[in-house]
């Protein structure tokens, strides 16, 4: 809420089809409930509804995630997603094209555009911004500190979007079924990046010395050029980082006094292909209408080895989505992962912790983040209580006292750790996953710090409806 207008976007399930519903930009009088503006990029001209007959614009970019902004200066600093769908990219409009995977400040006076940053252009990878902007003082400038997909961290000026920070640029490998559409180059963060190195064969891992094998052979018949290798339709491709980050949802968090960033973060390769919608049909990958029609009319009630919930497989997305309205349905197989065991390809860490100094953009300490506990080969907890570094979803919290609070990880536990090493202090276990950024707050001089465990489907931690608080004991 800015100037007293709230602003929303909305989510719609990704990989169903070309023309989900728009993406539009809403604002509302936070006491009326008032539209008092809509940006729909297509229809720039639109201020509020649509002219009668018509509808906002289907298949735009949107803002499934949440957004930041400043009272002073009346902008709201929206992470916008990609055109749908995700991994085909030529029906996509120029003006769709400019706006996706892009930070966009919309000026809340007159619900237009005021500058836009764009992280990756024509995106066929979902890096689309899955968190918000983190509000900062960068060098006495009023700064925006993004993180993203990609792992890479930019510092723009909040009123212009001009960097802060240095950028540069990198020749993207181009290729794919559609090269027509790839750009030549790519920006990258000669700042801070919490990307890894590329990977090679040796990067490959398994339970079992034949998993091993088994990943190092996928590994030399993938397509894998680097970063921002494009899908392909013949092979799987390789793309890492994946889909999760980099950074996703949760973002980061500040110590303003410090000087300090808290980014957690994964580090895993997605094992993606394209598929034809003829192999696609046989394999019953429907959009959610698709099967319910079906199932109406006592048409093919299998669910094709599908998933109503997507369409396609069950847990991760682009796991069988169907991306109707296009030549090629989409397979993604997050993480990597090796079928029957589960394990993944790539060797651990999968995910870490990292301390960032602002002024310099340097790592104070990076740790891998999350233990073994509720992770273990065929979805079956080991209960092992070393750290490996695990997927994680849900940010930081930083207090005054110099304590990091954070869950996120698939280990389910709450930890305390110290901002100055990196050490874990305190945890607990949850009863659901923590995929969730914890909030602080004082009441009659007690600090209480607070965690929504709701678990998350994606993350195949268990689900919950909790909200807890933690304090320290009163004295007496």
């Amino acid at each position: 809420i800015i100037r007293g207008i709230a602003v929303t976007g909305h989510q719609t399930l990704d990989g169903q089809q070309r023309w989900e519903p728009s993406g539009v930009i809403q604002g509302f009088d936070a006491v009326t409930g008032k539209l008092r503006f809509a940006w729909d990029m297509k229809h720039p001209e639109w201020t509020t509804y649509p002219p009668e007959g018509q509808q906002w614009s289907r298949g735009t970019p949107n803002m499934w995630t949440i957004a930041s902004g400043d009272e002073a200066l009346g902008l709201v600093y929206l992470p916008m997603g990609n055109s749908t769908v995700d991994y085909w990219s030529t029906m996509r409009s120029p003006v769709e094209n400019s706006f996706a995977t892009s930070i966009v400040a919309l000026d809340v006076t007159t619900g237009k555009p005021r500058w836009t940053f764009q992280a990756v252009k024509n995106d066929v990878w979902d890096y689309d911004f899955g968190s918000q902007p983190t509000l900062i003082d960068y060098k006495g400038k009023a700064a925006l500190l993004v993180s993203s997909k990609q792992g890479d961290m930019y510092v723009l000026d909040r009123a212009t979007g001009k960097p802060l920070t240095p950028i540069g640029m990198i020749k993207a490998p181009g290729g794919g079924v559609e090269p027509e559409q790839r750009a030549p180059t790519q920006i990258v963060s000669l700042w801070q990046t919490l990307r890894k190195d590329r990977l090679t064969e040796s990067d490959m891992w398994g339970m079992s010395p034949i998993d091993q094998m088994i990943c190092r052979i996928n590994f030399r018949r993938a397509s894998y050029k680097g970063f921002f290798t494009p899908p392909e339709v013949d092979r799987h491709s390789i793309q890492y980082p994946g889909y999760n980050g980099g950074t996703d949802w949760g973002s980061v968090a500040v110590d303003p006094a410090r000087g300090v960033i808290v980014a957690n973060y994964n580090d895993m390769p997605n094992y993606v292909r394209l598929v034809p919608r003829a192999e696609a049909d046989k394999k019953g990958w429907f959009t959610r209408e698709q099967k319910a029609d079906m199932a109406k009319s006592d048409v093919r009630k299998t669910d094709g080895g599908g998933n109503a919930s997507r369409g396609g497989k069950p847990h991760a997305e682009g796991a069988g989505d169907p991306q109707a309205e296009t030549p090629y349905a989409i397979d993604v197989n997050a993480g990597w992962q090796m079928p029957f065991t589960g394990m993944l390809c790539k060797q651990p860490p999968y995910g870490g912790i990292r301390a960032i100094d602002i002024a310099t953009g340097k790592t104070i300490w990076d740790r891998p983040f999350g233990s073994a506990r509720k992770n273990g080969p065929f979805g079956i907890p080991s209960y092992l209580p070393f750290t490996i570094g695990t997927p994680n979803n849900g940010g930081a919290v930083v207090t005054a006292g110099g304590l990091i609070f954070i869950a996120a990880a698939t280990d389910d536990l709450f930890k305390a750790i110290d901002l100055r090493t990196g050490k874990i202090l305190w945890q607990t276990a949850l009863p659901a996953g923590g995929q969730a950024t914890p909030m602080v707050y004082e009441q009659d001089g007690r600090q209480y710090v607070v965690l929504m465990t709701g678990g998350h489907h994606f993350m195949k931690t268990p689900i919950g409806d909790q909200v807890i608080a933690w304090a320290l004991p009163t004295k007496g």
